[in-house]
């Protein structure tokens, strides 16, 4: 009851607003557009991200820009039911879209198009990856001075182990699985064939999608799409004879292009949608509600799993997961919760204390786990206690396995002329030391403990996918998977989109609402990722870690929270 006095003043100074603002909404209506300016740029979180109400000081952020998928959906969807709008234009600059944002970003694009609303695309440069969204347009436009620079997927993998031993550095490492690539980037010298294999399969998935992608926009034959991205990059000049674009246009000269009244010697940009709303008689308004909505619970995995607690950013700790998924697990509000996993993985100990953390609130309420771009090795372990698992199409699954051991340091002392010595009691007594390589002794004991953690992995997982140990051996020994592939070897039990993990999970909790919170749970901040941290997380007594910092794939991305 003592919400109600604080919705009903809320409401009345919304009412209130609303209409002292009505006359002059009612003498601009006749000035609604008929087009409306969005712009693209970044990487656009799934909902909007909390930010300062008062934003004192920095650079001003233009007004058209689209802050996050569901507002651009929702402004959307308002503008293709209204009969006098003739469509939008979408200004690309720097988009940086991880796969599954992308493809949630074209879905409203083309839900618009069906609605029968033309969308015009401008940009001064594309690269690979944000050419898909500028040509999906009824009409591609690009500056005179512009560029394309649609050139295909690239691959670089990388090993340290000839630069470590020249500065007197040694990796020592067991692994299970002739898979379980991540110790190479430490020991060898030469990238694996494995490796090689494993990158190229991914490439092969992107570049099918790109291909599909050119084929359907522009209208041209597999081969002819091949062609084109073959002959990239592309001046504005060679974009516009190869029918990458349709015209060559000043932005200036964008509101004449869309057939907009242009007043002399005055510049004026295509409307914004905020501008859209201020001719609006009754724009759309969110009232406050006497209940309260709702509440998903969303808890990150994000980063290398590593134990204790703090953390930040590129690092997920195992004590600040935990805390997160208690605080879920005791809100009342919360019905459900999407555990969002971007993850290479970590450290066994704190992969399977997650794992742990996870079963015990799925035992309360419904808890969907979800990937759009890792979740590979701890970071699967982590997920497969929810009761389903998603994933986008093109995210990286699996790396069931294990490594572990040591970087030896030695010879660099020599080098910097520092001696050391280890007395020991004990057969395994300097197992973890640096000084020096394992003993035979000591490799009999790495083998057996990396060959019982194996094992303890591939139960878990059976166990929770209802499987024996032997099948998921078969996709085992540290295979990554595409989303589309994990989910055709039963790795994963869905492919789909962010919104639509959130509106399962909630379905799950049988709340039937569309209208529900996003709630997040001891979201840590970013940090920088420092190589001795790295190093240090990889180097854990057991590890369950698939390493992307091996990788250099354009788009791959980095494992960050899914906001």
């Amino acid at each position: 009851m003592l919400r109600l006095p604080f919705v009903l003043l809320a409401n009345l100074l919304i009412g209130l607003r609303l209409l002292l603002g009505l006359p002059f909404r009612l003498m601009a209506v006749r000035q609604r557009p008929a087009w409306v300016r969005f712009r693209l740029s970044g990487n656009l979180p799934y909902r909007p991200r909390p930010g300062p109400r008062f934003r004192l000081g920095g650079p001003p952020v233009e007004p058209a820009t689209v802050t996050s998928l569901e507002d651009f959906g929702r402004a959307l969807r308002l503008l293709a039911a209204d009969p006098k709008l003739e469509g939008i234009l979408l200004e690309v600059e720097d988009l940086s879209l991880a796969d599954a944002r992308r493809e949630a970003l074209l879905g409203l694009i083309t839900d618009f198009q069906a609605a029968g609303k033309r969308v015009v695309s401008w940009s001064v440069m594309v690269d690979t990856s944000a050419y898909p969204v500028l040509g999906t347009a009824d009409e591609v436009l690009l500056a005179p001075m512009g560029r394309v620079d649609l050139v295909g997927f690239a691959a670089e993998a990388t090993v340290l182990g000839e630069a470590f031993g020249r500065v007197g550095i040694h990796a020592h490492f067991a692994r299970r699985g002739d898979y379980k690539t991540a110790p190479e980037l430490f020991t060898d010298g030469t990238v694996s064939d494995v490796q090689r294999q494993t990158l190229e399969t991914f490439l092969d998935e992107r570049y099918a999608v790109l291909v599909d992608a050119l084929s359907r926009d522009r209208g041209r034959t597999p081969e002819e799409a091949r062609a084109l991205i073959d002959a990239g990059p592309y001046s504005a000049k060679r974009a516009l004879e190869a029918g990458l674009v349709d015209g060559l246009v000043h932005e200036a000269d964008l509101r004449a292009h869309l057939g907009l009244e242009v007043k002399k010697d005055e510049e004026a940009p295509v409307p914004t949608f905020a501008a859209y709303l201020a001719t609006q008689a009754f724009p759309p308004v969110r009232w406050r509600k006497l209940r309260r909505k709702p509440r998903l619970a969303v808890v990150d995995v994000a980063g290398i799993i590593i134990p204790g607690s703090g953390g930040a950013g590129r690092f997920a700790a195992a004590d600040t997961v935990v805390k997160a998924l208690r605080q879920a697990a005791r809100d009342p509000r919360a019905k459900a919760v999407v555990l969002a996993v971007s993850s290479p993985g970590g450290s066994a100990l704190a992969s399977e204390q997650v794992l742990e953390a996870v079963k015990r609130v799925a035992k309360q309420k419904p808890v969907i786990a979800y990937v759009d771009q890792v979740c590979a090795s701890g970071g699967y372990m982590a997920a497969i206690g929810a009761k389903e698992i998603w994933s986008a199409p093109h995210a990286v699954v699996g790396s069931i396995g294990i490594f572990q051991g040591k970087f030896e340091y030695g010879d660099l002392l020599e080098k910097l002329g520092v001696r050391h010595t280890t007395v020991t009691r004990g057969e395994n007594a300097a197992f973890g030391s640096g000084s020096r390589g394992f003993t035979p002794h000591e490799r009999a004991a790495l083998e057996r403990e990396v060959e019982e953690g194996y094992q303890t992995f591939l139960e878990l997982v059976a166990q929770a996918r209802g499987r024996t140990k032997e099948e998921i051996h078969q996709l085992a020994e540290g295979r990554v998977y595409s989303g589309l592939r994990a989910k055709d070897v039963g790795l994963v039990d869905r492919i789909g989109g962010f919104e639509e993990v959130c509106r399962h999970a909630m379905d799950e909790a049988r709340v039937t609402s569309e209208d529900f919170e996003l709630h997040r749970y001891a979201r840590a901040t970013r940090s920088r990722l420092s190589l001795l941290k790295l190093l240090a997380a990889a180097a854990h007594p057991t590890s369950y870690a698939f390493c992307p910092t091996a990788w250099s794939l354009e788009g791959f991305g980095t494992p960050g929270a899914i906001d």
